[in-house]
């Protein structure tokens, strides 16, 4: 029996029909070519990639909280078990980074200290380095009685070598209001200009990001995948660490947001996905971007406030 939704709600299903069709559009292994979907095992498909052949990875795995992912319960583990298990993933996306790659890993406020520690071991071995830990506020979540709120996320930046990534520092630029405007002595702006809008500068993004929100039942892009990133957070890391025409690795990739959002900024794309309901509707908003490059929250080359 389909959920009953609100009328203004749009989050997209999949019909018996989506189904029939989109199931001839995905994969069950991988063939040598990008801008696919497969749905399959992380760790069976990965071994068919070619080693150093993708340019960005985009990492979201299982945190360590006992979840269900449609049709699979993954199950908190201990400590040391987590540690050695986002290890043994951690090598496996390395081998298929290029030598001037970047890969990003979501966790949160537990698993992320424990991905770290993983981490640390491979740094160890001279086989990446940790270079940046972005926090940011996803403004949703549970309140509790006898604890603080749990509403920030963190993303490790890692790259296979500190002196040769890729960072594009002005395709995400924050557009920020000048309060203060001030001129020096010859009567010229500050490090500021305008327009209709008014005065602004360019800055640099900080690692400390207010502006993104989980996808919701009023957003176009939202699913009922229990931990869906937006595109927005994606676009971010996709700008900042590939190149137009590189290939974006998504790995666990749920309803394959960060394949959407490639696909939307004119990146190749390779995600896999255990759960076909997850990996079709992923290939249905894959399609869907065919129609609409329209990412929420990004609009004429800015970021916008949430």
């Amino acid at each position: 029996m389909p959920k009953e939704r609100a009328s203004m709600n749009r989050t997209i299903i999949l019909t018996e029909d989506d189904k029939n069709i989109l199931q001839n559009q995905i994969n069950n292994h991988f063939d040598n070519k990008n801008n696919v979907i497969i749905c399959g095992d992380f760790m069976t498909i990965n071994k068919e990639l070619p080693s150093s052949y993708v340019d960005l990875v985009l990492l979201d795995p299982p945190y360590n909280i006992s979840k269900k992912y449609g049709d699979t319960l993954f199950k908190s583990m201990s400590s040391d078990e987590y540690i050695a298990y986002v290890e043994e993933i951690f090598l496996n996306c390395l081998r298929v980074l290029k030598p001037s790659g970047t890969m990003y890993i979501c966790g949160d406020w537990n698993s992320s200290y424990l991905q770290r520690k993983a981490l640390e071991h491979l740094e160890n071995q001279g086989m990446c380095d940790v270079i940046n830990r972005i926090t940011w506020s996803r403004d949703k979540g549970r309140g509790a009685n006898n604890n603080w709120k749990n509403n920030i996320e963190d993303i490790w930046m890692v790259v296979k070598d500190k002196n040769s990534y890729y960072f594009n520092v002005d395709a995400v630029k924050m557009r920020k209001t000048v309060l203060a405007p001030y001129k020096d002595k010859n009567g010229n702006n500050k490090d500021w200009t305008t327009d209709e809008n008014g005065a602004y500068r360019m800055t640099a993004p900080s690692n400390i990001w207010f502006d993104i929100t989980v996808p919701f039942w009023s957003m176009s892009e939202n699913t009922d995948h229990p931990t869906q990133k937006s595109e927005k957070l994606y676009a971010k890391l996709i700008l900042a660490s590939s190149k137009p025409g590189d290939l974006v690795y998504e790995p666990f990739a749920g309803v394959c947001s960060g394949a959407v959002t490639s696909k939307k900024l004119d990146r190749q794309y390779i995600a896999i996905e255990y759960e076909k309901e997850y990996a079709l509707l992923g290939q249905k908003r894959i399609n869907m971007a065919e129609l609409n490059k329209t990412i929420q929250g990004f609009e004429d080359g800015l970021f916008r406030d949430r």
